[in-house]
């Protein structure tokens, strides 16, 4: 029986011997080894593009155009003195930056980097005589692993500011964990309008159904898709949601106390989840490795072009995340909370009731014109619900206005 956690991969549809085991590894030591060094080069590319947005250098010293700056910077943290406060409970103290760090890597191990999906070739290509997906691991239930890998990260955050001992990492942890639920939710309703349209949690699924052009960004309606970039950014803790480590609010947040090489992972932690929600809403909304091969045939077809199309389009969001920290101010927390519960949380909800009745109208061969009136009532029942909702929100606000100036209401 084929292990859940493998799920859809053709390499073990015949059994598990030492051939699935050595490409299993191979993909394992490509996807590790690929994640790391992007993760380097996006330290880089960062600070090099703020720098040039501020009219500065940047990194130019350490090697080419500053290119082993971020391994000086890492070394730097390795051969640092690691401290633990006093009153850390030890053990939790050094977990919290796996918790963070971890999920990011196993994240990343479902997502196609690569594969034909053009004709019908579900992205199948072939490593020493095996046939296998350019992915890890293609579990049937992939989008629920990333749902609860983004959901174990949470815990990082908050056991992280617990176990330091001191009151001001467990107050920025408390933030963090109520603005990563928070924002939790409003993912995980976008996701749905994207599960309903494709009709699978397997993500090499989700890419083949979106071959041809044919890119959940429009099936859905556009805005999943924003909902879903701007939770993810909420997600990452990335500016403008960046109020994790507000530094003239509660000195640094809940890694105050971390030092050395365990301050280093969750800086890693913070890139790596970065380049991993890139890869992901890619792969949601924008076809993955999928694009035209222009009659190319062979390996260049099956392993070049896609992943030139998957670089390409991944290069395009983590310039708008660079773009969301250089130009965006932060939020103030009660913004951020009011975006999540009250804007964000009812649009996709609404949105995925419309989205379901228009779909179950086409499932029912009405015409164009029904499909079409079926879409207008449920956007006009949106309206109308964010109507209300704005309505209850102004009069909340006016009568606690009203109380505290010692007002009748």
């Amino acid at each position: 029986m084929t292990p859940l956690i493998l799920g859809t991969d053709p390499l073990l549809s015949g059994g598990i011997g030492l051939d699935e085991i050595l490409v299993v590894l191979i993909k394992v030591v490509v996807a590790f080894t690929g994640l790391l060094v992007s993760v380097i080069l996006m330290v880089w590319f960062e600070r090099k593009i703020i720098a040039d947005m501020q009219n500065r250098f940047g990194p130019n010293r350490a090697g080419p155009f500053g290119l082993f700056q971020t391994v000086a910077d890492g070394m730097k943290l390795i051969l640092k003195e690691d401290l633990i406060p006093e009153k850390a409970d030890r053990f939790v103290f050094k977990l919290a930056p796996f918790l963070m760090l971890v999920p990011a890597f196993v994240t990343f191990t479902i997502i196609p980097i690569a594969g034909n999906f053009n004709d019908g070739n579900d992205g199948v290509v072939t490593i020493l005589g095996e046939q296998t997906f350019m992915q890890v691991a293609d579990p049937q239930m992939g989008i629920l692993l990333f749902l609860a890998m983004s959901s174990i990260a949470v815990y990082g955050v908050m056991l992280a500011g617990w176990a330091s001992g001191s009151k001001y990492p467990l107050l920025g942890s408390v933030r963090a964990t109520a603005q990563m639920v928070s924002y939790e939710a409003a993912l995980g309703l976008s996701l749905a309008a994207v599960l309903l349209v494709a009709g699978s949690l397997s993500t090499n699924q989700i890419v083949n159904e979106q071959a041809g052009f044919e890119w959940n960004l429009w099936m859905t309606g556009l805005l999943p898709f924003l909902i879903f970039t701007i939770a993810g950014t909420a997600e990452l803790n990335r500016p403008p949601f960046d109020l994790v480590e507000a530094e003239q609010e509660i000195v640094g947040g809940y890694h105050t106390e971390y030092s050395s090489f365990r301050f280093a992972m969750f800086f890693l932690a913070e890139f790596l989840n970065t380049v991993t929600m890139s890869a992901i809403i890619v792969t949601l909304f924008f076809g993955g490795p999928s694009g035209p091969d222009f009659g190319i045939t062979g390996w260049v077809s099956d392993y070049v072009l896609p992943f030139v199309w998957f670089f390409a389009k991944v290069f395009v969001f983590l310039c708008m995340f660079v773009l969301f920290r250089a130009t965006l101010p932060r939020l103030r927390y009660d913004q951020l909370m009011d975006l999540g519960w009250k804007v964000l949380i009812p649009l996709s909800l609404g949105w995925f009731l419309v989205l379901t009745g228009v779909r179950v109208a086409a499932d029912e061969g009405w015409n164009a014109g029904q499909i079409l009136a079926t879409g207008l009532v449920g956007f006009a029942g949106l309206a109308l619900g964010a109507g209300l909702l704005l309505l209850s929100v102004r009069s909340a606000a006016s009568k606690r206005a009203a109380l505290e100036s010692g007002e009748q209401v």
